[in-house]
């Protein structure tokens, strides 16, 4: 059996790995994910916020922020949102653009909140690169009040079975030539393609969100699944 210590430096070390290669990325990410998504993802954001429904008041925690643009929407509702992300090139590059938003540099596995602290939190396209989505989710629901809301946006499996293969295609063959043109850091979107095959299903998230602690959880499909946005509450 791994000493425990071990295993420590070992999940320490892929946090370091992860973070580091969205540093590499930071300055043109957001550029990057409207090319790679053909402009989905601004339809997809929208969907999110709408699903968050910010109020004047309400204290949200937008898990994975990078540099803010997920973050925006909720300041401008009136909430005080706390954009959260491991990458601090990520973090740099969002408090020069916004200045306004309070950005903090944060692991998802060990959040610097205290518990019963946010009525809703959120996280898009950043679950897949924590290396315990369950221990994650528990946190999330750690740092949420009673009754508060969990919003998830993560790529997921196309319900359709044709489409699968094209879009298995896509993230094999195409990702990574699109992200040569846009991208600093084009072996990041390698990973990204990767990352998105491995991910469990849309039923399999759901079941893995209830055992973290949430209740009700249930999910919307988006772009025939490329996409869900599940949802769950404290």
């Amino acid at each position: 059996m791994p000493d425990r210590s071990d295993t420590r430096a070992t999940l320490a070390k892929r946090r370091s790995d992860v973070a580091a290669m969205f540093d590499g990325v930071a300055a043109r990410y957001d550029l990057a994910n409207d090319v790679l998504s053909l402009g989905a993802d601004r339809a997809w954001r929208q969907l999110v916020v709408e699903a968050v429904d910010p109020q004047p008041g309400q204290t949200i925690l937008d898990l994975a922020a990078g540099t803010g643009t997920s973050s925006e929407p909720f300041a401008a509702a009136g909430a005080a949102v706390f954009p959260t992300d491991l990458s601090l090139g990520m973090l740099t590059v969002g408090k020069r653009r916004r200045p306004e938003l309070s950005f903090v540099a944060g692991d998802a596995l060990q959040l610097p909140y205290a518990d019963d602290s946010f009525d809703a939190v959120t996280i898009s396209f950043g679950l897949r690169n924590v290396e315990n989505t369950q221990a994650a989710l528990a946190e999330m629901r750690r740092v949420t009040k009673p009754g508060g809301s969990l919003v998830v946006c993560e790529f997921s499996t196309p319900r359709w079975r044709p489409f699968r293969a094209v879009y298995a295609n896509y993230l094999v063959a195409a990702i990574p030539k699109l992200a040569r043109l846009v991208s600093s850091n084009p072996a990041a979107y390698e990973y990204l393609a990767e990352s998105i095959q491995a991910w469990p299903d849309q039923e399999r998230l759901a079941q893995t969100i209830e055992q973290a602690g949430w209740t009700g959880v249930e999910w919307r499909n988006l772009s025939g699944g490329i996409v869900a946005l599940h949802r769950g509450r404290a």
